[in-house]
């Protein structure tokens, strides 16, 4: 749970919205077997951004792994000092752009128009045909907007802002005139799926969030990872959410870079739907950043705590290796023998139930301390595309 916020599910009310139209209209919930967790973009922090204001319509794209035929969007105000009072909230299938594919919208209820300072709500279902590695838009009339509005600052994506009041219903998205490099309030989105076999969460840092990768292009790796997963038999898919936080450390808080890994489980893991694997990549940020966690056992405790969590939910836990980072601006000796300890605990203590050898994957063969150059972002600690799609090439499908 995060720190001074109530970061729950809040039970809703099944509702018929009588005045939308037939399309638009919830069916009764369905069994809850087969909800799969399709997307997630966790709760970050609160800001105070002239970005998003009272009165706006905010319209935000969310890249689905699996797909179905019914979906519901998770809203949260978790770092909102006062309510969070909505308008009209839609989701479609996105054309391009801020452009709705024709006769896709449909609206969505929460059981109110006002989600608590604190907490998070999820939607009726809403019956939509979801394509698997598929664009969706969410948008949302914001009648009242709290003066710290949480957020995920890395989006990777932009998210489309009309100024001219109450534009959720519209299918092109010529209102939609400025754009922000930030998700606002939309943290996770379902579907019902009933043959795929649940969900992994790739849980971590800048590098599961996706930073390095091409803005708009969908190439972190959980995004490969998913791509890999879809094409299996349907009984063999899994949803995939991305629960990583740039910046994000294990055992410290970081403001802007998150509440600290083992803090956020509950609410960026076990509340999400039909999880049965986590995969783990957290640490480099506790090495690198100032002050440095040197002791590696300091983070190898961390680890245990994690699964010890995760088991006692029945999820099964993935340790994937820190990957290389010599020329990143701090690296030296130190760190370094850090990582290395970090890296020999992962592959051989056996606390894990499968571990994925990142650090194998990307790094330089003719110098494994660095990123192999055609798999560097640039700043030799985060990868490129091609470095993204390499890891997810390293996990074992059969694991998940």
């Amino acid at each position: 749970m995060f720190k001074g916020a109530k970061a729950l599910l809040v039970p809703l009310a099944l509702l018929l919205d009588s005045a939308a139209p037939a399309e638009a209209r919830h069916d009764a919930e369905p069994p809850a077997r087969g909800w799969v967790g399709t997307w997630e973009a966790p709760a970050v922090v609160g800001v105070s951004t002239p970005e998003v204001a009272s009165g706006d319509s905010l319209r935000q794209v969310v890249h689905v792994s699996v797909g179905g035929p019914r979906v519901r969007i998770r809203l949260s105000n978790a770092f909102g000092t006062q309510p969070l009072v909505l308008g009209r909230v839609t989701v479609a299938v996105r054309a391009a752009g801020a452009d709705a594919v024709p006769g896709s919208v449909r609206r969505v209820t929460f059981g109110s128009d006002v989600v608590p300072a604190g907490q998070d709500v999820r939607s009726d279902p809403v019956r939509l045909d979801v394509a698997p590695d598929s664009d969706l838009l969410v948008s949302a009339h914001l009648r009242a907007v709290p003066r710290s509005q949480t957020v995920h600052p890395l989006a990777r994506q932009v998210a489309y802002v009309a100024r001219a009041g109450d534009r959720a219903d519209d299918v092109a998205g010529a209102a939609y005139t400025e754009t922000t490099p930030q998700r606002f309030y939309v943290t996770g989105a379902d579907v019902f799926a009933p043959p795929a076999r649940g969900t992994v969460v790739a849980f971590g840092d800048s590098i599961t969030d996706g930073y390095g990768s091409t803005e708009g292009a969908d190439q972190r790796w959980p995004d490969h990872l998913s791509d890999r997963l879809q094409r299996l038999p349907a009984h063999r898919r899994s949803g995939v959410l991305n629960a990583g936080i740039s910046g994000n450390r294990l055992l410290r808080d970081g403001g802007a870079f998150g509440v600290k890994a083992l803090e956020r489980l509950d609410e960026d893991v076990f509340s999400r739907t039909d999880v049965r694997t986590l995969v783990l990549l957290e640490g480099i940020n506790d090495i690198q950043q100032e002050p440095h966690q040197t002791d590696p056992a300091a983070i190898t405790a961390a680890y245990r705590d994690i699964v010890r969590q995760a088991h006692a939910h029945g999820i099964r836990v993935i340790g994937a290796t820190l990957t290389p980072f010599k020329g990143w601006r701090v690296h030296d000796d130190t760190v370094e023998a850090t990582r290395l300890a970090v890296n020999d605990y992962i592959r051989t203590s056996g606390l894990f139930d499968h571990v994925v050898d990142f650090d194998r994957a990307v790094r330089d063969p003719a110098d494994p301390l660095r990123l192999l150059p055609a798999y560097d972002a640039g700043d030799h600690l985060h990868p490129n595309d091609a470095g993204y799609a390499a890891m997810a090439a390293a996990v074992d499908l059969r694991t998940l």
